[in-house]
This record gives C-alpha cells, sequence and structure tokens, in this order.
C-alpha cells in the first residue's frame, strides 16, 4: 500500500494513529506560515488534536505525485477557528515513511463557498 494510500486513510477515518504510523522516527514538519518546525512527538499531538475536532475537516485530498522518494498531495482543509485554505504539502520520504513535510497554503474566501 502506497504511503499516500495509508496517509489518506487515516485522515478518511479520523485516526490519528494511523497517520502517525506513516511518520518516520526522524520526522520534521515545516510549517507554512512561519518557517518554524515541528518533530514528530509536536506533529503527533496536532494530527491527535486536529482529528478530535469536528472542527477541523480535509476537503478533496488528492495525490499529485509519488513514488519512493516524494509525495505530493492537494486538500482544502477548514480548521477550529472557521477558515479554510488549500493546502499543498510535499513530504519526503525515508524508509517507506515521511520524514519531513513542508506546506503551502492559500487562504479562501468562505463566503463565496457552496
Amino acid at each position: 500500500m502506497s504511503i499516500f494510500a495509508q496517509w489518506s486513510a487515516g485522515t478518511d477515518t479520523r485516526n490519528p494513529d494511523a497517520m502517525i504510523a506513516c511518520l518516520h522516527p526522524e520526522f520534521v514538519f515545516v510549517r507554512h506560515q512561519t518557517g518554524t518546525t515541528m518533530n514528530h512527538e509536536e506533529m503527533a499531538q496536532m494530527l491527535q488534536a486536529f482529528m478530535a475536532s469536528d472542527s477541523v475537516v480535509v476537503h478533496s485530498q488528492r495525490c499529485i505525485y509519488e513514488n519512493d522518494e516524494v509525495m505530493v498531495e492537494h486538500s482544502v482543509m477548514d480548521f477550529a477557528d472557521g477558515s479554510r485554505e488549500a493546502v499543498l504539502s510535499c513530504h519526503r520520504l525515508k524508509d517507506g515513511r515521511i520524514v519531513r513535510t513542508e506546506t503551502g497554503a492559500t487562504p479562501l474566501d468562505l463566503s463565496n463557498s457552496d
């Protein structure tokens, strides 16, 4: 099973443990807003909080490209603060798991949504 299939199954079922299992022990997340980083433990905590909140919803998650070294995905996310963003994520892979993630996001205007 591809890493995207595992990652998106965790997202679809709101299972943070399935998502955390996709992360390499050396995992680093680079925040697009600030350039600061989060390690494996910090990301695990964030995923648990996101999946526990009914306000955080991932829409239209799709894989743009995946091979043994990289996975690129796009999704639209609703956040607990009421904002919505289109998120492009580039995940570097190591040993079949995600070792580094960097994102870019575009805020979306909710007043124009259906």
